[in-house]
């Protein structure tokens, strides 16, 4: 990136500026997707029911919860020679790549318990600040562009890494099954492709592209022509210690009620974490009081809010964010649930409802796992190329509608699995569901991006993350239960139920109120 004078707005890139930005992204969605499509494969091979496949799966959004908003605090405290998020990009890719690597050696279920908690967590720390990296280094005309050529190399590198498990088995004769308790061939080189894949596509944006300093963001944010963003207001030690205490009381009593009346075992996921907000509040109130006793002005107090711990900081952010991210919550809620269940029960679904087999040594259930790898590469296939046409559409019809038209493509996707017997024809349901996935990857980062302050951009993007990875932590503690009592165990109405939340947040996004519509 080029010097520019601070004094002017930030200025536009080119296509092949944002082509480097963004390449990043193919390598980590080469690490997420082959997460995705074969991990439920490698824990029921490795012993695991039906029922236990979702709280095996809590690693992922568990991870995110946590990671995200620390990477995205730090990448905005962090200047060097590598600039703010590139030092991250490294970081990630590094130890991602060395997760892939092992992952498919292991020899246990609990270790690749372990391993999927280690591997998400690395692609977590690569790939948070890829979101705030777009807010930082486009202008806001650019910023639906920037998105939405990270879905296209997101689909992109999905195409190939979903697929690659069958391309190995079908095309190069690598055996996708092994002996109990031992994962295929297929999948374990495809692991390790997937590794270099990654390692490398992300080392080239670091090498590739330069970032702002912060004093220079600093200000081209001054000479923005955007109204001041809306926040929902700084909230006192007095609201801090109240609300601990009711977060704390729930918690406590949710927690008590599943364990005396012996309920499902993975609702204490919900019910620890509602309670353990509450001392985190605490933590706050008792701060902010601190604070008061020292500081001489109101002016005063805010900035030194702003210097304090990382905890701290996060939480004070996440009750003063900007009021387009509350109106937006309620759509990430919905669409990430759906995309959670398709991903943790595909697998499961297809072996089961299309092919007639749920044992995991059977040749019908290996190539009906193999099939569901390729209908992923599929979706990300056609995600890639709704990527190019949704910036497009959106000047038409505006990032709301069109958000609302494509959400309601990928559940009317989900819904007709339970419709098409033959599973030849299950790639027709993943069209809608490549547009939905461009759409989710895109649409509300563009949305978003725009009410955000320079300064804290990566943390407010990390924050942003928990209303993804809050409906894929409900998910993960109730579908199961769901699935086994209201469907009699088949998993194929999980996929249905996640049709119908992506068609309520395609009907919630027109609810969303930004000016930055376009």
């Amino acid at each position: 990136m080029s010097e520019n004078n601070p004094q002017q707005q930030k200025p536009q890139l080119s296509f092949w500026q944002i082509f480097n930005m963004c390449f990043g992204f193919l390598g980590i969605q080469f690490g997420f997707a082959l997460q995705n499509a074969n991990v439920s494969r490698i824990f029921q091979t490795l012993g695991a029911s039906i029922d236990d496949i979702p709280i095996l799966w809590i690693a992922a959004p568990l991870t995110g919860l946590i990671v995200q908003p620390i990477i995205g605090y730090l990448s905005d405290n962090t200047w060097g020679r590598w600039g703010r998020r590139r030092p991250f990009f490294v970081l990630g890719a590094v130890c991602t790549t060395l997760a892939l690597f092992v992952m498919p050696h292991s020899p246990a279920l609990w270790i690749a318990a372990g391993m999927l908690w280690i591997m998400d967590a690395s692609i977590n720390i690569a790939m948070e600040p890829f979101r705030a990296f777009v807010g930082d280094n486009l202008p806001n005309k650019q910023r639906t562009l920037g998105y939405a050529m990270q879905s296209f190399f997101i689909g992109i590198g999905a195409v190939i890494a979903s697929a690659l498990p069958y391309i190995l088995s079908n095309y190069f004769d690598v055996s996708n099954t092994a002996p109990a308790g031992e994962i295929a061939d297929s999948v374990r080189y495809a692991f390790y492709f997937g590794g270099a894949v990654l390692f490398l596509a992300v080392m080239w944006t670091v090498i590739s592209t330069k970032e702002y300093s912060p004093e220079e963001l600093a200000e081209f944010e001054k000479h923005t022509d955007e109204s001041p963003i809306q926040t929902t207001g700084q909230r006192s030690a007095t609201q801090y210690r109240n609300g601990s205490i009711l977060w704390a009381s729930i918690g406590s009593i949710f927690t008590a009620t599943i364990w005396l009346c012996e309920w499902d075992k993975q609702l204490f996921i919900l019910s620890i974490g509602i309670l353990s907000f509450g001392p985190l509040q605490l933590y706050c109130a008792t701060k902010l009081n601190q604070l008061k006793r020292h500081a001489e002005t109101t002016e005063q107090l805010s900035t030194n809010r702003e210097k304090q711990s990382l905890i701290f900081c996060v939480v004070d952010d996440l009750f003063n964010m900007p009021k387009a991210m509350h109106q937006l919550a309620l759509v990430q809620f919905f669409s990430w649930f759906a995309l959670f269940a398709m991903w943790i029960y595909t697998t499961a679904a297809v072996t089961d409802y299309h092919y007639g087999s749920q044992d995991v040594l059977s040749k019908a259930y290996n190539d009906g796992a193999d099939w569901v790898g390729l209908l992923f590469a599929v979706y990300n296939g056609f995600a890639a190329i709704a990527a190019i046409f949704i910036p497009i559409l959106a000047k038409k019809l505006g990032l709301k509608v069109t958000h609302c038209i494509n959400l309601f493509c990928g559940g009317l996707g989900l819904i007709s699995f339970k419709f098409i017997s033959d599973p030849t024809l299950l790639w027709l349901p993943m069209i809608g569901i490549g547009i939905a996935w461009a759409s989710i990857l895109s649409v509300p980062y563009a949305l978003l991006a725009n009410t955000l302050p320079a300064k804290k951009m990566g943390v407010y993007m990390g924050i942003f993350n928990f209303f993804i990875v809050i409906p894929q932590l409900l998910a993960a503690s109730v579908l199961g239960l769901i699935v086994r009592v209201l469907f009699d165990g088949q998993p194929i109405y999980a996929l249905i139920t996640g049709g119908a939340l992506m068609m309520v947040a395609g009907i919630a996004v027109l609810r969303v109120n930004v000016d930055n519509s376009q």
